[in-house]
């Protein structure tokens, strides 16, 4: 068995399990703004779902509104209210953002608040065209056959490419809105492109690099592998695991299609996989289940609490082939986050031919700008040669 420990930021002893749990009341006071509208609170707690029916604020007495949050587990959680989306996110009085709201859960408690503002209330000045001329759109819309869906497909090519005729590794990436293009990217953008124009240079290591674009609504559906129940803390009236054939989708339409048309080192060991958050969990579970097409993947932020299962998975059969896995986390996340990577890599260890490495930073969030921060040193440790 090869272990890969990456010490920068590297935190943990032992992780403790605290079983005791508690009442949390939220409870907004006054709304500056649109104060009829329904309120959502968003949290680590619900993974970000901006319009989780399950976490939606109710009438409270004197005009307010509010919500218990029952069973909380001890630690920190952090938050936003929204009006049902990011477009519609709490903001301050003069439509600046405002840092997530922290709580640390203790005993029970009830909390109080007011919003200032709201984010649609102050138009933003248009996003900027960020992607770098390496970066071109193969299709707007993609056929994925087995979910009958079509998809933007996003290809990064590195500078020498037109001109070196050599053959190149592919990283597969998920939530392509958001790598190369600030205009298309729902938050920061990972700013791909620009890391491996200048990173590819120093380290003498090029890469093609696929974006696939989310599903919108359908996202989670997408990169969930399993169904997910009611027993699950985040729920939408939809929950159905498409996972599945997603990577069905990667594997048997995408990686042909591209392998066929750009030079491309088509051997599982030149094949890549990452992404963040739900992208984390449908990488994980492509590693798990198709070892024969990709060697290496980038695990940032798993949502491993929606599927379980997966852990389950990791258990199944031996490889006969090297495999490599490379962990994120951030401190400030949910508070399972670092708990489930460290399961996660301990069940891996335990395979014989897995080389593992994670990288955990004790003030990352749930973010793309710290994915953003973490992705050349996961880039570094891809391609490094032995």
């Amino acid at each position: 068995m090869k272990r890969t420990f990456i010490t920068t930021l590297l935190i943990v002893g032992v992780i403790h399990v605290v079983s005791a749990q508690f009442s949390v009341r939220l409870i907004v006071n006054g709304v500056a703004t649109k104060k009829e509208d329904e309120i959502y609170v968003s949290g680590t707690f619900n993974n970000w779902n901006p319009k989780d029916i399950n976490y939606k604020l109710k009438p409270f007495a004197g005009g307010r509104k509010g919500i218990v949050l029952k069973d909380v587990a001890i630690g920190n959680y952090a938050f936003k209210f929204t009006r049902g989306s990011f477009d519609k996110v709490e903001c301050m009085a003069d439509g600046r953002e405002i840092n997530d709201r922290i709580v640390d859960v203790s005993a029970d408690m009830s909390l109080d608040f007011d919003i200032a503002g709201w984010k649609d209330d102050y138009p933003e000045r248009p996003k900027r065209y960020t992607a770098t001329p390496q970066v071109k759109i193969i299709d707007t819309a993609f056929n994925i056959p087995q979910l009958n869906r079509k998809r933007r497909i996003w290809i990064y090519l590195p500078k020498g490419y037109a001109t070196s005729g050599k053959i190149y590794p592919v990283l597969y990436m998920h939530d392509g809105q958001n790598l190369f293009n600030e205009q298309t990217a729902s938050f920061e953008e990972w700013g791909v492109d620009e890391c491996l124009d200048t990173l590819q240079k120093k380290i003498d290591s090029e890469c093609i690099v696929v974006g696939i674009d989310h599903g919108s609504e359908k996202r989670i559906n997408e990169y969930c592998p399993y169904d997910y129940s009611l027993k699950n803390s985040f729920i939408t009236p939809d929950s159905k695991g498409e996972g599945k054939f997603y990577v069905d989708f990667l594997v048997k339409n995408l990686k042909p299609y591209i392998d066929s048309k750009f030079r491309t080192k088509k051997g599982r060991e030149f094949t890549f996989i990452a992404g963040s958050s739900m992208g984390g969990l449908i990488s994980e579970y492509a590693m798990l289940t198709y070892q024969d097409v990709f060697g290496a993947a980038g695990i940032f932020s798993p949502s491993f609490w929606i599927a379980p299962a997966i852990f389950d998975e990791a258990t199944k059969g031996e490889n006969n082939v090297l495999s490599r896995f490379y962990f994120y986390g951030g401190g400030k996340e949910s508070t399972t986050m670092i708990s489930d990577i460290e399961k996660m890599y301990d069940l891996l260890g335990k395979k014989k031919r897995y080389e593992i490495a994670r990288l955990i930073n004790p003030i990352g969030e749930h973010k793309e700008k710290f994915w953003k921060q973490a992705f050349p040193e996961f880039y570094i440790w891809l391609m490094k040669k032995d």
